[in-house]
């Protein structure tokens, strides 16, 4: 929805790339990255958000995959780092916040989720948050 609200801007071609970039870090990008320090993220989940976030890219600075121009080109030129170092950087910031609060804090529903760690089933065992920061 973010995205659709703002592409109006995002997809003038008179605003300038860099400012587009700034927009997009600041509106769109938390929006899509909402609550992903506590996502036991799988590579799979990783390859969507960086698929859906290279087409918002393209879109912007109206390139096509046709025109085989190179990811890292387009972060480039919008001066955007990669949403898999970004959802890294908002999981260790997290991890810090868990380990500095008081031990008689009120536990919230993901950090039970890393404590628990239990699994079940005869499928592959979930990935829980400890194990992604680990």
């Amino acid at each position: 929805m973010k995205w659709r609200l703002a592409s109006g801007v995002l997809c003038d071609k008179r605003v300038p790339p860099i400012f587009k970039g700034k927009l997009y870090k600041v509106v769109v990008r938390p929006a899509m990255m909402y609550k992903a320090e506590c996502w036991p993220v799988k590579n799979s989940h990783i390859q969507k958000m960086k698929v859906a976030e290279m087409r918002m890219l393209r879109w912007m600075c109206g390139h096509t995959r046709m025109d085989k121009i190179r990811n890292g080109d387009i972060q480039e030129k919008v001066c955007v780092a990669p949403i898999d170092d970004k959802m890294g950087e908002a999981r260790l910031r997290w991890f810090g916040h868990v380990q500095r609060r008081s031990p008689d804090a009120p536990v919230r529903r993901c950090e039970r989720l890393i404590m628990e760690g239990t699994r079940r089933g005869r499928r592959r065992p979930k990935k829980y948050w400890g194990e992604v920061i680990s």
